[in-house]
């Protein structure tokens, strides 16, 4: 595993004599609220443009079939004056999710979004569409790697309660695909298996979105986000990942099929070629101020990792020829003063002894990072800022090109931001830099043990990122601070030291959506239907072998029961489960030897019942 030997190799580096205090036992943070139903996962918007916006939720359905949400979208927090609506039906194709692509908005405005099914409300969210035209500034959160059994998600919470971003840019490492126990912090992945088949991936979607924090953050700021390789496996490449074994995990295809899928339903992301199943790089552009181009580092070109020997061969690719042509065309047409170009792995280059310690980051494709600096130089393209997320530690570097000078920047070819992890581990202690950086002139900063998210602050005359780390992940804590900032002006191309952070402009304020939906004052007892008692997440593995579960979350303490079915409704088996207390909860049959076909899965809880489709490989 690459990164894993990166952090290794910066230990030893380091000379660590500090031992990490184990954290106290903590409660996990994905919770269902029966005022939220049936929209428990909350509403999120994204890929911002000036006249349009994607706005999502996902429907927790009380029986199988399809639903039919509405939604409304206004210029108030109260949802009084209505500026566009329309409706869209979901089913089990879509694992239950919408996305509708609004369009007819105005340029760099404030709108609140809701959902609607059967009389209940979703929360309401807050989005922005980009201005145009002469743009003084804006400013971006840029956040990655969240590992959910890594630590609480501090982070975003802190992002959501300082309410002065437009648009948060996630990096990738969304979810993570992993299997097992918590890394002390009392949260573990569900399912708990590493992930494999479609549902798999679904519910670990759900599982992320059901955290408050998370929910919180996509309910005030539209995201532009794009996968790493976790969202799939571990180092992953076009042709398989590190964390994939073809003979007991089936084909590689296979499962990136699923885990793009699963992406794309879960994520408020526009598909940039509505024919092209896995593209997702694409632009967004702010007017005159920027344009954001979002780069895909894994799933389409990029070549198997490879030892440092053959790391320069000029036949191997990263992004690829197309995506590269794509890159370059786009950015010496562009008539923005800023390009910021936001993709996973780290551009600069990273060595000790002349030798690079990660090759699954651009230092295995050096001669592709070649072709990008030469297209940038011959083409003279200027004010490039790249933003970096997969190495869960944060770095501010100059991009060298032949004859770089540290000392005034001089043959820097750009500038890059790298941030630090939301939780995924890194080192337990901040030593080692001063050593990286001696082999390394050109990383002005670098942070290796903490975790938190960088503010990038855009004008006409220059680009700041402030970054920012919270005191703890293993526990729920809102402290938080800035550590460093480093900016670059127009027309320069490296990196000068800020002393003070950016200050956020007059406009990126806005008054934030309620806290809850309006289906129930808080406080008032969960609601007397029986629906919902009972939020029946889906089953999985589906399709499944020899076993299979079903995921649902009681409201309140119920007695249950669990049948498997034939297709005609015949009992095959049967499980009578007692009592179980509020709260989620992964039950179901092991062992099963059954003909392949069509099954049903059946769950009684209390007065409810309800039915799932699933299907014997």
């Amino acid at each position: 595993m690459m990164r894993k030997s990166f952090v290794f190799v910066v230990l030893l580096f380091a000379v660590l004599v500090c031992h990490a205090q184990g954290p106290a036992d903590v409660v996990a943070r994905t919770t269902l609220d029966s005022r939220y139903a049936p929209f428990y996962h909350g509403v999120a918007s994204g890929d911002p443009m000036s006249d349009r916006v994607i706005i999502w939720t996902r429907v927790t359905p009380g029986q199988a079939g399809p639903v039919t949400v509405q939604w409304h979208m206004a210029t108030d927090s109260g949802m009084t004056n209505i500026v566009a609506n329309g409706s869209a039906t979901t089913d089990d194709t879509k694992d239950y999710t919408v996305k509708v692509d609004v369009t007819g908005l105005n340029p760099g405005t404030y709108y609140y979004y809701r959902f609607t099914s059967n009389g209940r409300y979703s929360l309401t969210g807050r989005t922005y569409t980009f201005p145009v035209g002469d743009v003084d500034s804006l400013r971006l959160a840029v956040v990655s790697c969240s590992n959910y059994p890594a630590g609480f998600f501090n982070a975003y919470a802190v992002l959501a309660a300082r309410n002065d971003v437009h648009a948060v840019l996630h990096l990738g490492d969304y979810i993570y695909e992993g299997g097992g126990d918590s890394l002390g912090t009392g949260r573990q992945h569900h399912p708990y298996h590493e992930i494999l088949s479609l549902e798999d991936y679904r519910l670990r979607h759900s599982q992320y979105k059901l955290d408050e924090d998370l929910r919180c953050l996509h309910q005030y700021f539209p995201f532009i986000t794009v996968w790493d390789d976790h969202e799939s496996a571990n180092d992953s490449y076009k042709d398989g990942a590190e964390n994939h074994t073809a003979s007991s995990e089936g084909l590689w295809a296979d499962r990136k099929s699923r885990a793009v899928q699963a992406y794309l339903e879960w994520q408020p992301v526009r598909k940039p070629d509505p024919a092209d199943t896995i593209r997702i790089y694409r632009r967004l552009d702010i007017g005159d101020l920027a344009d954001i181009y979002m780069l895909d580092t894994r799933l389409i070109a990029r070549d198997e990792q490879t030892t440092a020997q053959l790391a320069g061969d000029p036949a191997r690719n990263l992004i690829g020829p197309a995506q590269l042509a794509w890159l370059s065309h786009e950015m010496e047409s562009s008539n923005a003063s800023w390009k910021i170009i936001g993709q996973q792995v780290m551009m600069a280059p990273l060595e000790i002894f002349g030798f690079p310690l990660n090759l699954d980051q651009w230092d295995g494709y050096s001669a592709e990072r070649q072709r990008l600096y030469d297209s940038i130089l011959t083409k003279n393209i200027e004010n490039v800022v790249v933003l970096t997320g997969d190495i869960h530690t944060a770095w501010a570097n100059d991009l060298p090109g032949a004859g770089y000078n540290s000392s005034t920047g001089d043959n820097s070819i750009a500038v890059e931001f790298v941030t630090t992890s939301i939780t995924s581990t890194n080192s337990v202690v901040n030593q080692g830099q001063q050593l990286i950086q001696l082999a390394n002139p050109h990383m002005k900063y670098i942070n290796l043990s903490d975790h938190g998210f960088l503010l990038l602050d855009i004008n006409k005359t220059r680009t700041q990122g402030d970054f920012y780390f919270v005191d703890d992940v293993a526990a729920i804590n809102r402290n938080y601070s800035r550590q460093a900032s480093y900016y670059t002006n127009a027309g320069e191309r490296f990196l000068r030291v800020a002393a003070d952070s950016a200050a956020p402009a007059q406009n990126v304020h806005a008054i934030p959506p309620p806290k809850y939906p309006p289906n129930l004052a808080i406080g008032i007892a969960e609601p007397k239907n029986p629906e919902a008692q009972l939020a029946f997440l889906g089953a999985y593995p589906n399709p499944f072998e020899s076993d299979v579960y079903a995921n649902y979350y009681l409201h309140q303490g119920l007695e249950v029961e669990l049948s498997l079915l034939s297709a005609n409704g015949k009992v095959l088996q049967h499980r009578k489960l007692g009592k179980q207390a509020a709260g989620l909860h992964f039950v179901g049959f092991e062992g099963l030897e059954l003909p392949s076909g069509i099954y049903l899965l059946r769950m009684r809880a209390g007065k409810y019942e309800t039915t799932r489709k699933i299907i014997r490989y």
